[in-house]
């Protein structure tokens, strides 16, 4: 399944856990289920090499029927509460209610990537990894699962792995800007800034109305010292979705600068050399005011 104050837009989204309800769903892709016993993608979780991608892990639930829809709820609400083991039990009871749903995989999963995360256990990792790839096998394009586990393979150091995941990804669905979107947030944490743009620009040419895209080409731009270009992807994705508070802060926040800045360059006074002209290569004797530095990231 991927918000922050005007502090977080200039940084990349730390790594959390956050929990929506969404309704399980038992489809199966592949009649085979896998399992992947190997060692175990937001983000500068604290690792050395803050090579992370952005994640907003969140839980599903709604089971598929009443049983399984209270086990659910129950589980997210010991999730919530930090009872990790509590939520394994009822998310395995869900699992039991509605076997095979791709849903409950990932809740087990996203549980137990917390629980590693929290207590450094490799043993919950390779867990994590493992129903991850459950939920994947019953549903190739299931967008939380995807992230998830491209964030588990970076934070193992499997960088490769995790690019192979989402581009295998966005070629299996190449009318879903979502992959593009996580491949941005790969780039930007390993420093390609380039990279993370055109996957961006390749993101919001399969979906000009993409927000999540729009906000992050914004912030990227912003970070980048492109202000102006900045300001108008906030704008264009405040016109397709105005209820976004943090954008609007920046909107506001890149709008003052730019007037303040406008009105600095129009009260400075015109200088003329009073013994030569200024060295301007056209003799008009006026002094031409610097190019503006532009920051860098």
């Amino acid at each position: 399944m991927i918000d922050a104050d005007t502090d977080r837009n200039k940084q990349s989204i730390k790594s959390t856990f956050k929990i929506r309800l969404r309704k399980c769903s038992s489809s199966r892709h592949g009649g085979r289920t896998r399992i992947r016993r190997e060692g175990l993608f937001t983000m500068h979780d604290h690792l050395p090499t803050r090579l992370l991608i952005v994640l907003i892990l969140g839980l599903v639930g709604n089971g598929c029927n009443l049983n399984s829809q209270y086990n659910n709820s129950e589980g997210v609400k010991l999730y919530q509460q930090g009872n990790y083991q509590g939520a394994v039990d009822k998310f395995q009871q869900a699992l039991a209610g509605e076997p095979g749903s791709p849903d409950c995989f990932y809740n087990l999963g996203a549980t137990y990537h917390q629980q590693a995360k929290l207590f450094s256990r490799p043993s919950d990792l390779q867990l994590a990894e493992q129903y991850y790839h459950l939920c994947l096998d019953r549903n190739p394009d299931h967008h939380a699962c995807q992230r998830a586990l491209a964030v588990l393979l970076v934070e193992e150091k499997r960088g490769p792995e995790a690019v192979g995941v989402l581009d295998s990804w966005a070629k299996r669905q190449p009318n879903d800007p979502n992959p593009h979107i996580e491949l941005a947030r790969l780039s930007e944490e390993i420093g390609d800034l380039r990279g993370a743009e055109n996957h961006l620009i390749d993101g919001i040419s399969i979906d000009p109305n993409n927000t999540r895209a729009l906000v992050a080409l914004g912030r990227l731009r912003e970070m980048t010292g492109e202000p102006q270009q900045a300001l108008a992807n906030y704008q264009r994705a405040l016109g397709i979705e105005a209820n976004q508070p943090a954008v609007s802060a920046r909107v506001a926040a890149l709008s003052t600068s730019s007037t303040v800045s406008d009105s600095r360059m129009a009260s400075l006074p015109t200088q003329i050399a009073p013994t030569q002209p200024a060295n301007n290569g056209d003799g008009s004797g006026l002094a031409q005011a610097p190019a503006a530095a532009v920051p860098s990231q």
